[in-house]
């Protein structure tokens, strides 16, 4: 167990509806997709076509590392994966347990050496790679390699007001960059979760200021670097906002073919969480041994363009998850009562998807 699996640690949910009294507004910065009357405004839910009726089906999985269960843990994962033709995304925190481990783009250890020859595979294994940031802790200073003493965590300060632009698009970009180093390509950005006091104290504070968002200059520093082929592709799919009530994908920022997108989960984690609690795994609140009831259900029988699950690597993990078996019966009961209802997808061609449909002009 890395020192950051001891970390206070809660989702992006638990911590909007602690800290932002229960609720998680969309942001809308007005500006169009494209320049004319017919393109999608960000902050707005482009409604999304071509998938035949049928619901697109992904999964996010956060605090994804090497140091948990090494390497093979994450092999036999994504052979799971590729084997049952199923889709979503990972995170890779290259700096995570950077004291101790030292930084994953920098490798120092055959174990590290042979987690990275996994993420190559990852995306063909229809795993998109997420960065949770540089360290899934305190704001990483490029220049002296280290965290320094009393730095903000990276998840307060997305939504810190003061932060400028530059800083923002400087920090994501040396994140692709450290990435580039062992061969990675990220699709996008997920969230954070953090629990410890002096974030609840500094959003408290920043809700109170008239501040409860995440800084606009985010997302506009997102498709930034999207609009400079940084990213894996040319839309960025993001687990930011979150928030308990149901919310479709939203546009945050869009220029031409390029645009950053937010997905909201429309199922909590019910796969152990990072506790690795098995008192939190419950395979039928996503579905049933016979397919009639759970969310996913629920979602499909809605005809809901969309299903997106998410999870923590600590419960999902193949070598001690307590949820590893319930995701694998998730997954087998899908197939058996939905293969013609649903149709996987990786959160990168669902945010394609969208914005391909956001950009058509209305009859």
């Amino acid at each position: 167990m890395s020192s950051h699996d001891s970390k206070a640690t809660i989702s992006r949910r638990e911590f909007l509806l602690k800290a932002a009294g229960g609720s998680a507004a969309a942001l809308s910065m007005g500006a169009a997709l494209r320049g004319d009357a017919a393109a999608a405004q960000p902050g707005r839910s482009p409604a999304v076509k071509g998938l035949a009726g049928k619901t697109a089906l992904t999964f996010y999985m956060d605090d994804t590392n090497p140091y948990r269960v090494g390497a093979e843990g994450f092999k036999t994962f994504l052979d799971f994966v590729s084997s049952e033709g199923i889709a979503g995304e990972s995170s890779v925190i290259l700096g995570y347990g950077w004291e101790e481990h030292g930084l994953l783009s920098r490798p120092q250890t055959d174990e590290q050496r042979a987690y990275i020859e996994q993420l190559h595979r990852a995306y063909a294994c229809g795993i998109d790679s997420q960065m949770e940031l540089m360290t899934h802790g305190g704001w990483f200073d490029f220049q002296s390699g280290r965290v320094p003493a009393n730095a903000q965590h990276e998840g307060i300060r997305l939504y810190e007001p003061a932060v400028p632009l530059e800083e923002y698009e400087a920090y994501f970009g040396n994140i692709i960059e450290e990435g580039e180093r062992i061969g990675v390509r990220f699709t996008g950005v997920t969230w954070p979760g953090c629990g410890c006091g002096v974030c609840q104290a500094r959003f408290s504070e920043l809700k109170k200021g008239g501040f409860p968002e995440v800084n606009p200059k985010v997302w506009k520093a997102l498709l930034n670097l999207a609009k400079q082929g940084k990213f894996r592709g040319r839309t960025v799919p993001c687990f930011v906002l979150g928030g308990p009530e149901e919310h479709p994908v939203k546009l945050m920022a869009g220029d031409g073919d390029c645009g950053v997108y937010d997905l909201y989960p429309s199922a909590d984690d019910h796969f152990g969480i990072w506790e690795n609690d098995p008192a939190r795994v419950d395979a039928d609140y996503y579905i049933t041994a016979d397919g009639q009831s759970g969310r996913i259900v629920e979602k499909v029988r809605a005809g809901a363009p969309h299903c997106v699950l998410y999870g923590h690597w600590q419960g999902l993990n193949p070598v001690n998850g307590v949820g590893w078996k319930a995701f694998q019966q998730v997954v087998q009961r899908v197939r058996k009562h939905f293969a013609d209802r649903v149709v996987w997808m990786r959160p990168s061609a669902l945010s394609d998807l969208y914005h391909q449909q956001a950009a058509q002009p209305t009859a």
